[in-house]
Parts: structure tokens; C-alpha cells; sequence
């Protein structure tokens, strides 16, 4: 059965056939950060008054490291898909729509490379 139109079949406009993979990497995403974030807030708060010494320690442990860097790539991808489809639905003009894309797109990378250096720097310089 075909659910779409004469002329939707002869000018080839129809689903696209990634919606569903946008749709459900958005909510991989949002689940995987639930407990991260948990993770890190209770982290964090149980650090209390810890000094730089004891900061540096914590991003040291490989376990530390590897959920941070999970966190990080969780965040920002789910950031980047989110404001994908915030600039496809509100971004009228097509230059203007591409243009913002492309710098968020960019943008989410290089903050996210920016945060996943950060941790690694730490991790193995101190």
C-alpha cells in the first residue's frame, strides 16, 4: 500500500527517512545523561570543601576520566541535535538555515574537543 500522492511520487518528495534516527539519538542521548549528570552532581556535591589537590585526583581516576568524557560527548551531541532542530523549524531562509548549521554544528565539536581536552590534560599532566 502506497500513502503517497501522484504528484508526491513523481516530483520524489516524501520522507527523507532519517527523522526516526534524529528522533530516537535525541532520546539515547537524554536517557544516557539522566544518570551521568546524577553521577556528576553527586560527585561533585560529596567533594565538598575538597581543595585543587583532591580535584585533580578525582579527574585522575580512570573511571573519573571515562564517565567525564561520556558525559561530555552525551552533552554536546544531544546539544547539536536539539539546536539542529530548533534552527530547521524557526530558520526560514535556506542560506541562513545552512549558515547556522554549519557554525553550530562547528561550534558544538570544537566546545566539545574543548572540554574532552580539558579532561585529558588533567587526567595525564595533573
Amino acid at each position: 500500500m502506497n500513502m503517497r500522492t501522484q504528484l508526491g511520487e513523481v516530483r520524489g518528495l516524501g520522507s527523507a527517512k532519517t527523522g526516526t534516527s534524529h528522533f530516537w539519538m535525541q532520546r539515547l542521548t537524554a536517557l544516557a545523561l539522566i544518570p551521568l549528570t546524577l553521577w556528576f552532581v553527586a560527585s561533585l556535591a560529596s567533594m565538598g570543601s575538597a581543595d585543587y589537590a583532591d580535584a585533580v585526583a578525582w579527574v585522575k581516576s580512570p573511571l573519573t576520566s571515562i564517565l567525564l568524557l561520556a558525559l561530555i560527548a552525551a552533552t554536546f551531541h544531544h546539544m547539536q541535535l536539539g539546536l539542529q532542530v530548533i534552527i530547521e523549524d524557526y530558520v526560514h531562509a535556506e542560506g541562513l538555515k545552512i549558515a547556522s548549521l554549519i557554525v553550530m554544528k562547528c561550534g558544538s565539536v570544537l566546545l566539545g574537543l574543548a572540554a574532552a581536552f580539558a579532561v585529558l590534560k588533567v587526567a595525564f599532566e595533573g
